[in-house]
């Protein structure tokens, strides 16, 4: 019955002439500068990050709680619901090539073998800790503090919580299971955990900007795809989202037309406490270093995570 269901949602897939793939990745490290320059294939399209994770997860939850579906379950056509969300999310675009963002795909990858019935390929812009925070502040520091009565995300749990404005505390949110940063670094950890290493591509954000060129080729090494021939100067994001409406932070995805780096110094932005927490954080790394241990230590700065593990994925009919 399974493989009938995969084979369905196969046929649903094919019907719309369409690859899946998907991008997660730490925040501040590249991915909607890397989702405009594939854009410029137009085989592919890669949007901003897309609300089919929660979706799936809050049909799952529905069902699952529902007492009409406990007394009659038919999780077969549960299955073929929840699957569906996908496509039918993209029905509207043209491109063959579909690349899905939301950074809670590490910890669902069970939901792409199992509703999709295809193979995970998750591209993971990734970046130092210390760098990300330091954007973080920066972005904090050159935006209003409150425009149109919207305060930006950050401060504004801050403010809930009612712990004083400061950047180390700002930093301390963030990687936090709570903040962005603490969440996408977690959903990444479970993926490496539970053994899923080769199905995530991992993009160093000083890689795609110091050489672009070489960064997009592993990339279509990777997905399996024809390689085309990109440009890296006069880019502009076309996908541009309502940053000041839902983040409270004007420029949270501008892309400059040309690729440079013009990030702050995180010395220069940091506090010697956070910096030295920051020190070798990057855990992704020690993939590529046979001589570390194979289980992946907990890092220094997101230590409070550990607290909060996220729950093993239980899909109705699994």
């Amino acid at each position: 019955m399974k493989e009938m269901i995969k084979e369905i949602l196969r046929e649903e897939m094919g019907r719309m002439n369409k690859t899946f793939y998907f991008m997660a990745g730490l925040p501040r490290s590249g991915s909607t500068l890397l989702s405009t320059i594939l854009n410029q294939n137009p085989k592919f399209y890669s949007g901003p990050s897309s609300p089919v994770v929660p979706t799936m997860v809050a049909i799952e939850q529905s069902l699952s709680n529902d007492e009409l579906f406990t007394a009659y379950p038919k999780p077969e056509q549960a299955r073929e619901i929840i699957g569906s969300v996908l496509p039918t999310f993209y029905s509207d675009r043209q491109e063959p090539i579909i690349i899905d963002k939301n950074r809670s795909w590490p910890s669902r990858i069970e939901y792409i073998k199992g509703y999709f019935g295809i193979e995970p390929k998750i591209i993971c812009p990734v970046r130092d800790t210390a760098e990300i925070l330091t954007s973080f502040i920066s972005l904090i520091r050159r935006n209003p503090f409150e425009v149109n009565g919207r305060v930006n995300f950050i401060d504004e749990m801050l403010i809930k919580m009612n712990v004083p404005l400061t950047d180390d505390n700002r930093c301390e949110f963030l990687a936090s299971p709570q903040g962005l940063l603490g969440q996408s670094v977690e959903a990444i950890k479970k993926a490496l955990m539970e053994g899923n290493e080769r199905v995530i591509h991992f993009v160093e954000y000083n890689d795609l900007i110091s050489n672009p060129q070489d960064t997009i080729e592993k990339i279509y090494d990777f997905l399996g795809e024809n390689y085309y021939n990109h440009s890296f100067e006069g880019l502009e994001n076309n996908n541009k989202e309502n940053d000041i409406r839902t983040y409270g932070l004007s420029d949270m995805h501008e892309v400059r037309d040309t690729i440079q780096k013009t990030s702050n110094n995180p010395e220069d932005i940091l506090s010697d406490d956070i910096l030295s927490r920051c020190d070798n954080t990057e855990f992704w790394r020690m993939l590529d270093d046979e001589e570390e241990d194979d289980e992946i230590e907990e890092t220094q700065i997101t230590s409070n995570s550990s607290d909060s593990k996220e729950e093993n994925v239980t899909m109705i009919g699994v």
